[in-house]
């Protein structure tokens, strides 16, 4: 393991280390603009987060909260492309050292490229991607990309795939997703806060 997924997986080791949760912050490239995102985004990873989720904004976000979709849509109307994300990643990885990932919908991947994609997120410094709405069945593996030697230092293997999706028997097979499933931690949702 090497790059900038070994960064990942040290962040979350030493969080666990130390017997706390690590603070993943999320927040959607170019809202309010592209450079005033980064400048959040970095002031988050200086201020206390472990990791940052660079949201890639989505023209139908629809498993998204109210909060989010506003600002995807804010970012999409300011004309935020993959290269801003691209460049958010970089700007932040650069500016703090820390693991950052992209949480995105497959959707825009997909039409970019996931080879693209993949490539330029690895020379960014980008520790990986969260695809929530993958499909398990049909899509690409790691190996069926031709340069996928070439972004494996940065990205984990097996972002094409969701492991939250797969049945319990067939998590073990998904290769390098497993591999970090040991430092994560669940959180449940609830519909109001209490107290």
């Amino acid at each position: 393991m090497s790059g900038n997924l070994q960064l990942l997986a040290g962040t979350l080791a030493r969080a666990k280390r130390e017997n706390r949760a690590a603070l993943i912050a999320g927040m959607t490239a170019g809202f309010p603009t592209v450079d005033e995102g980064i400048a959040a985004i970095q002031a988050i990873l200086n201020n206390g987060a472990d990791i940052v989720e660079v949201g890639l904004p989505h023209s139908d976000p629809v498993l998204d909260g109210p909060v989010i979709q506003a600002a995807g849509d804010i970012a999409l109307r300011g004309g935020v492309r993959i290269a801003d994300v691209i460049r958010t990643v970089r700007e932040a990885n650069q500016a703090t050292g820390k693991p950052v990932l992209v949480m995105s919908y497959w959707n825009p991947i997909d039409k970019y490229g996931a080879e693209r994609f993949s490539g330029e997120l690895s020379e960014a410094g980008g520790a990986g991607c969260i695809l929530p709405d993958l499909p398990v069945q049909g899509v690409a593996t790691p190996d069926d990309l031709p340069h996928w030697e070439s972004t494996r230092s940065s990205i984990p293997p097996g972002p094409w795939r969701n492991p939250v999706a797969r049945p319990a028997g067939r998590l073990a097979s998904s290769g390098g997703c497993t591999r970090l499933s040991d430092h994560s931690r669940h959180t449940a949702v609830r519909r109001r806060i209490s107290g």
